[in-house]
């Protein structure tokens, strides 16, 4: 292996460095990104900046400042713009999925019934910046929707149909309640196993499961041959 001896980050940067430490994270990513977002555009546009060429693909536009909540706190970028549109930096583009799996997590926290206070204390613990209970019900709603898109989904031909029932705790206005969970798997006629819907109540009673298994059926559940349940 061998080590290089020319460093280019600023004496000024450096001098930070050895008197923030860690502190100094969030501007150091904030400079790193912007930089690497200005490479994208330039290399986008095929033409440096303010150089002249028939083989330029569009017109830098400035930038657009974007607050993203991160492991080391929230920092601001500066977004590079193109004219004609049709440019998005892949380097913030990889930020925003791990803000988005931020989001989950703070989601999946207050589903396992955490209350919005708490994931606010966790929050500013982990990343050193606080979310607010608006914001955590918010990330809540999103998971719901994707949820709901799931349970939505058409089915078709399944083969083998697996029924079963299981407590669980959740949250319901405002309190933490036993509630059955149905879930229903199948196999298709390829032999691809998978889950088909889940469905919760406060009870397991036969008006839930005929309710269920019906929903499955107006989704498109057909072809099946053999149904067990535990």
């Amino acid at each position: 292996m061998t080590y290089q001896d020319d460093f280019t980050l600023p004496s000024e940067m450096l001098e930070q460095i050895a008197d923030q430490g860690f502190d100094i994270l969030p501007e150091l990513i904030r400079l790193v990104l912007n930089t690497a977002m200005q490479v994208e555009r330039q290399k986008h546009l095929g033409v440096a900046p303010y150089q002249r060429s028939f083989e330029r693909q569009g017109h830098a536009n400035g930038y657009k400042p974007k607050t993203m909540k991160s492991r080391v706190g929230e920092i601001t970028f500066a977004v590079p713009q193109v004219r004609e549109g049709g440019f998005y930096p892949e380097a913030l583009e990889k930020g925003l999925r791990s803000e988005r799996a931020l989001t989950l997590a703070l989601a999946e926290m207050y589903v396992q019934g955490v209350s919005t206070r708490k994931v606010t204390a966790i929050t500013e613990q982990l990343c050193g910046t606080a979310v607010s209970s608006t914001q955590v019900s918010r990330a809540a709603a999103l998971m719901d929707e994707t949820l709901e898109a799931w349970r939505n989904r058409p089915l078709g031909e399944i083969v083998y149909l697996f029924v079963d029932a299981r407590y669980e705790k959740v949250r319901q206005d405002g309190q933490i309640r036993d509630a059955a969970i149905l879930i229903a798997s199948g196999v298709d006629c390829r032999g691809k196993r998978q889950v088909l819907g889940v469905s919760v109540s406060l009870s397991e009673q036969e008006v839930h499961w005929r309710n269920f298994l019906q929903s499955l059926v107006v989704r498109g559940l057909c072809g099946v041959q053999l149904i067990t349940s535990r």
